[in-house]
């Protein structure tokens, strides 16, 4: 079983970076796609960006591309969403999951496990 916590949210202003962390534990990452989604209060949660179980395939939505990076430190359990550029509308609660596979996959319903969030508040 594992447990994913996901931190580094908070208030920024428009154009402003934050880097999120999500840390796994009670079992290795090492051998899943990793995931991060979004969900705003009145919106369903969309798919942010993935990567694979080595690190070396990514997939971003066409709304983040250029602005926002996913990584993973497997000897560290831990992947990383860094953001660059955000704007109002990038507001959400922010998760991390892990995918039944080991490739990236866009869909939600193939993700098994999820973080409790973190909230991302951009200004304008």
């Amino acid at each position: 079983q594992v447990t994913l916590v996901e931190s580094g949210g908070g208030l920024v202003q428009a154009g402003g970076s934050l880097r999120l962390s999500c840390a796994g534990s009670g079992r290795a990452l090492e051998t899943k796609a990793m995931g991060w989604f979004r969900q705003a209060p009145g919106k369903e949660r969309e798919f942010v960006a993935t990567i694979n179980f080595q690190g070396a395939d990514t997939s971003y939505a066409p709304f983040v591309q250029g602005r926002f990076t996913i990584s993973r430190d497997n000897a560290k359990n831990t992947v990383y969403l860094q953001m660059n550029s955000l704007k109002p509308e990038d507001t959400a609660v922010y998760y991390c999951a892990t995918s039944l596979w080991l490739s990236p996959t866009l869909s939600f319903l193939e993700y098994d496990r999820w973080g409790q969030g973190t909230q991302v508040t951009v200004s304008s």
